[in-house]
């Protein structure tokens, strides 16, 4: 399953009501460290099909996500469960980085 793209209007419904976790990445067209971790997200979107739903979060498509969560930098990670923020990180990193949030966080 490929990563979903999300909006501030779409935001309550596809991560606070989401049934399985969600990790939701900020990221713009701009942002080269956005771009370099893409590819891995697909990656563990496809990998983690049906236990962990990866959105991506464009920043003009969702500043009043951002702003409520305080995201100042991007790449911004997030981590919702049971539709609340059980952890987040920020900037790039490995795919190795990310499998492990997840299976430490979920």
């Amino acid at each position: 399953m490929a990563t979903v793209a999300v909006t501030d209007d779409t935001f309550d419904t596809e991560v606070r009501e989401s049934n399985v976790p969600v990790l939701v990445d900020f990221w713009a067209e701009w942002c080269g460290p956005c771009k370099q971790i893409g590819p891995s997200l697909e990656e563990l979107s496809s990998e983690y099909e049906g236990k962990v739903k990866i959105v991506k979060m464009r920043l003009d498509d969702a500043p009043n996500t951002a702003a409520a969560l305080g995201v100042r930098g991007i790449p911004a990670l997030f981590m919702f469960k049971d539709g609340e923020v059980v952890s987040n990180m920020s900037g790039a990193a490995p795919k190795s980085t990310y499998q492990n949030w997840i299976d430490e966080t979920v």
